[in-house]
């Protein structure tokens, strides 16, 4: 029996490993979480099982939150309560015009109310993904349209970068990336003590994306009362990434692949006008609020918080703003996500 398990696994790893080698040599964003996805798309298309058990995807999700409660800075909040009426309203507009664009796709029937609300939510894909499956939305069509837009967004991203420092900017706007490096072991144990705390508790409150909500919360009080800096090391951020990735892509059939096809061009379509609407929304901030044009577009920009960040460290933007902007947003759609796409599909009966 383990035998035709390891004939299915083994194409898996290899396919996977393959898979995220080039994407990460052509600096696409999420490669760690879209190869392995990539590669269970296509054994699942090829009628190859592989069965990804409940239990490792809610231990990868405390992960992930661990991860997210790790890259919120204290700062950002003080930040956030510094000049709130500003950010409050940058925030509420970019969610509201992505809940119209879901609201829109759901009621043209591209896709279901939840699952269009859920695919066009600004907040941290890997986050929206894990979420969407609790509230009855179709996660492999939310991953589809999630991964979709970081792709688009990171690229237009470094675009207007590029064009704002000239052809001299920096090359290095992509991450490198070292699976393997120096690990400080006793905050690596915290950590996770951490994970598995949230994971147990989530078990026992039955909380939707419990693992990886209640990590995120456990792990933003730890840090920022200075008790623990949470120690990820990219080895276990790469099993993490890869295990969702795998959960996701498995459960495709080739059904779900021709529907996502058929409905590109019209998902293509709402990102691109979430794209140029965040544009506009920068532009405000620039004329009205002094914010320099580029740190005002890194700032708005819709999703894909994790690759925005890259982009600015490596560029001459104020950081701790549109960190800020990014971390406040998320944490916004975190709250008002489950209660928008209840709301689309009672009314639109999706």
């Amino acid at each position: 029996m383990a035998i035709p398990k390891l004939r299915n696994w083994l194409p898996l790893l290899l396919l996977s490993l393959l898979l995220v080698a080039i994407m990460e040599l052509v600096h696409l964003p999420a490669a760690l979480l879209l190869g392995p996805m990539f590669a269970g798309i296509v054994l699942a298309i090829l009628n190859r099982p592989v069965v990804v058990s409940k239990t490792s995807f809610g231990v990868a999700q405390a992960v992930v939150g661990a991860m997210i409660a790790h890259a919120i800075p204290p700062s950002v909040f003080g930040r956030i309560t510094a000049d709130w009426p500003l950010f409050i309203s940058c925030i509420v507009s970019v969610i509201f015009a992505s809940a119209v664009l879901g609201w829109i796709m759901a009621k043209l029937q591209v896709f279901p109310g939840s699952t269009a609300i859920w695919g066009s939510s600004p907040g941290a894909a890997a986050a929206m993904t894990i979420m969407a499956e609790s509230f009855g939305a179709d996660v492999r069509l939310v991953a589809f349209m999630q991964y979709l837009r970081v792709m688009i967004v990171a690229l237009v991203a470094v675009l207007v970068t590029r064009m704002w420092m000239g052809a001299a900017s920096p090359d290095h706007a992509v991450a490198t990336f070292t699976l393997f490096g120096p690990v400080r072991w006793l905050p690596f144990a915290g950590t996770l003590l951490v994970i598995a705390t949230g994971y147990l508790i989530a078990r026992r409150v039955k909380l939707p994306s419990g693992p990886m909500l209640i990590t995120l919360i456990l792990g933003t009080i730890i840090e920022d009362t200075g008790v623990l800096l949470l120690e990820l090391p990219p080895w276990l951020l790469a099993l993490s990434y890869a295990v969702i990735g795998w959960s996701i892509g498995l459960r495709f059939t080739r059904e779900i692949v021709w529907y996502a096809a058929r409905a590109l061009p019209r998902v293509l379509l709402s990102v691109l006008t979430l794209v140029v609407v965040c544009c506009g929304f920068a532009f405000l901030l620039v004329q009205f609020a002094g914010i320099d044009p580029l740190t005002a577009y890194l700032a708005t920009s819709p999703g894909g918080a994790d690759t925005v960040a890259i982009i600015a460290t490596s560029s001459h933007v104020d950081i701790s703003f549109v960190m800020a902007m990014q971390t406040g947003r998320f944490i916004l759609v975190l709250i008002t996500g489950p209660a928008i796409s209840r709301f689309v599909a009672k009314r639109l009966g999706t």
